[in-house]
């Protein structure tokens, strides 16, 4: 991994002492739920016509299974989940139901391959939340798997708050839904992401034991900052399938983030999925569009200014060796993720390289003497605008220059 012309990480990643203990399954697949669990976000509300543009445009970059939505949610859910499978796209469509016959039903007449059955798995939050005894929960559960099998449906039963469920309730639940109702698959629930990274393997071990080798999915929450590397920890675990948003939209603070994972699996583990990561920061792009959500300039993988440079320091070392060995200032390129070259910026943080970077670009002369007044100009007009100057701004500060007695200026420029 280390020395890649593409990216350089540490070499330690790979050390023996470091993976001995991981457990990848042969073959992971992501299963984007952004079109159901991205759009439960407050304030998302995708269009028919967007649903159907982010489901190609995940299928395009590779994404594995796509969970569509939920039928039962509306008409306008409905039709776009019909539209989403009649594109025959690469990738399997799934649904999301409720544990009800009904909208096992109902997910199956729009054609998908898959389907997702929730059902809440703790009895705090079936009594407190739902109002239900919990063996009405239990028999639901039992009845709707059943219904998805016989249907021809790949099931995957979706334990609500499974993290915060009692351990052995939790595992007799699973299994008794196992033998008496019907699951392919398992979803491994963290709902309000709390779960630590060190008792994943725990969790991932005690399914292991109790249920043998039944695939297992993650579906982990952000809600403290740790929904990507708590999937990475179950996948190195063993788990099969990780439940993914672009750019980790979703339920208040979101899901684990597609980009993130995707990345951090092929370059820090060596795990390609076959996921084209140089559409990332179009893809991110788009969705966040459609959702009105604002990407902060910094967040990995898809911030706009992932890779533009103020520091004048960093700004020497791109003038430098940027142009031949770029992996010395960034951990990968640009174009690993599908970003534009990096660029050089001018502001308070800028040094004389910024300066000498930005002449040689606009093909002008200036003596040291310049240089030096020229970067005194910029720091003191970017601090008095709290911004990055443009190139207007600076081809007026050369020419002020020019004309002038080179000699230190005031917090204000002139």
């Amino acid at each position: 991994m280390s020395g890649h012309d593409k990216w350089f990480l540490p070499d330690w990643n790979a050390f023996d002492e470091v993976t001995s203990g991981l457990r990848f399954a042969d073959r992971i697949e992501i299963h984007d739920i952004t079109l159901r669990d991205g759009e439960q976000q407050a304030g998302i509300e995708f269009t028919r016509e967007e649903k159907v543009d982010i489901a190609r445009r995940l299928a395009g970059a590779g994404v594995h299974r796509i969970e569509a939505g939920m039928p039962a949610v509306s008409p306008s859910d409905e039709a776009a989940i019909r539209d989403i499978v009649e594109l025959g796209l690469p990738a399997q469509i799934f649904a999301f139901a409720r544990c009800m016959v009904s909208d096992v039903e109902l997910a199956a007449s729009c054609g998908v391959e898959g389907i997702v059955v929730e059902i809440p798995a703790s009895d705090h939050l079936v009594e407190h939340a739902y109002g239900w005894p919990m063996e009405r929960a239990v028999a639901s559960s039992i009845e709707a798997t059943l219904a998805a099998k016989e249907a021809g449906l790949y099931t995957v039963f979706f334990p609500i708050d499974s993290s915060r469920t009692e351990m052995g309730w939790y595992l007799d639940l699973i299994e008794r839904v196992a033998s008496e109702g019907h699951m392919d698959a398992l979803a491994v629930v963290d709902t309000y992401g709390g779960i630590s990274p060190h008792a994943v393997p725990f969790w991932i071990g005690k399914l292991r034991e109790r249920l043998g080798d039944v695939p297992l999915e993650l579906h982990f929450h952000d809600d403290f900052g740790m929904a990507v590397a708590n999937t990475v920890i179950g996948l190195a675990a063993g788990a099969n399938v990780a439940h993914t948003t672009v750019t980790g939209i979703g339920e208040r603070a979101g899901n684990c983030t597609l980009e993130q994972l995707v990345l951090s699996l092929k370059l820090q583990y060596g795990r390609d999925l076959g996921i084209d990561t140089a559409q990332f920061n179009e893809l991110s792009r788009a969705v966040c569009a459609y959702a009105g959500h604002v990407v902060p300039a910094n967040r990995a993988v898809v911030g706009e200014k992932l890779f533009t440079i103020e520091s004048g320091i960093v700004a020497g070392f791109m003038k430098r060796c940027g142009a031949t060995m770029p992996t010395e200032l960034f951990p990968y390129r640009w174009d690993v993720v599908g970003h534009e070259p990096p660029e050089v910026v001018l502001g308070k943080g800028s040094g004389l390289p910024s300066i000498e970077l930005w002449l040689e670009r606009l093909g002008i002369e200036a003596d040291d003497a310049q240089r030096d007044e020229l970067l005194r100009r910029v720091k003191a007009l970017s601090l008095a605008e709290k911004r990055l100057l443009t190139e207007e701004e600076f081809r007026a500060l050369c020419d002020r220059v020019r004309f002038a007695e080179c000699r230190p200026v005031s917090t204000t420029p002139s």
